[in-house]
């Protein structure tokens, strides 16, 4: 086996994370597998892998073979298509990463209708509480809310999305509702977390004046459906995005808390590999997401590179 063909291999297993998985996809056997990965060890002298009968996990030299050794199929794959040019019909496997709210209820069904006018593009979408690495988790496209994109990589603006403080009417009449940003820090607020963000610090601003309040509460959840329950349910006041209580706000389950107050943007964005030669199946996809998010974007260039 070549060195391209081995990184791919290692680049797939570490991905699927089990002997039988890697097995699965490459329509061999695990003991085919293990061979494989016992001669790619003793070629490079070094152990990748640490291997129980429960679970595998890389070993420092393996961490580097696969996050370098990703960086040079990614140029590799740029070489050929740079050289033997870009298939004119989008086909092939497209991976897609994006959050478990806004991946279900935004790019599931946008993936969907994407599939029946490409049938040629096979569509794997994988939902995180984190946004993945296009690279390190070798995907093609990812599914951003809220701070820019890596500078790395280039970017396209779904939708601009602001985030709102809300509670339900009945939390509101009980606990009463604050009418300046300081007042916060004595309510039963309720947080979502989001990768590595930060909670419990709410930034708000209002015209040129900037509020920072520390706030706490009785809950919080990695997921956003949650959270969203529990506001609804009276237990307190929660920050979140236009896009998932909106519906809720205006059928008046929820009520916006400090209206005058404005929190950073949770801005969408599609992330993904650019360049010259862009593969015909990202652009599709990119281009069909542009296309499904347009009526929420304001007029103006949506694409950008950070």
């Amino acid at each position: 086996m070549d060195g391209f063909s081995d990184l791919a291999f290692f680049a797939m297993l570490s991905k699927e994370g089990s002997m039988r998985g890697a097995a699965q996809q490459l329509g061999v056997t695990g003991p085919a597998v293990s061979k494989r990965l016992a001669g790619l060890e003793a070629r490079l002298g070094a152990r990748l892998m640490q291997r129980t009968t429960r679970r595998m996990s890389l070993t420092p030299e393996g961490e580097r073979y696969l996050v370098e050794g990703g960086r040079l199929l990614t140029e590799l794959g740029a070489l050929e298509r740079a050289i033997g040019g870009v298939a004119a019909v989008p086909q092939g496997l497209i991976r897609v990463n994006a959050s478990f709210g806004f991946g279900r209820k935004h790019i599931a069904p946008a993936l969907g209708v994407f599939a029946r006018r490409f049938p040629e593009v096979e569509v794997q979408l994988h939902l995180s509480d984190r946004p993945a690495n296009l690279i390190e988790d070798n995907f093609d496209v990812v599914i951003r809310l809220g701070d820019m994109p890596d500078s790395r990589w280039t970017a396209r603006v779904l939708a601009r999305n602001r985030r709102v403080l809300c509670a339900s009417p009945l939390y509101l009449k009980e606990a009463g509702e604050p009418s300046t940003p300081q007042e916060l820090a004595r309510h039963a607020c309720l947080f979502i977390r989001e990768g590595d963000e930060a909670f419990g610090t709410w930034h708000l601003r209002s015209g040129s004046q900037a509020e920072t309040v520390k706030v706490r509460g009785p809950l919080s959840a990695n997921d956003g459906e949650s959270a969203s329950a529990w506001a609804m349910a009276g237990h307190g006041i929660l920050m979140r995005s236009e896009w998932e209580v909106g519906a809720r706000i205006r059928e008046g389950l929820l009520k916006v808390v400090l209206p005058e107050w404005r929190l950073p943007p949770a801005d969408v964005y599609v992330q993904f590999h650019g360049g010259a030669h862009l593969p015909a199946k990202t652009k599709a996809l990119v281009d069909h997401l542009v296309e499904v998010f347009a009526p929420q974007r304001p007029p103006g260039r949506a694409d950008a590179t950070w």
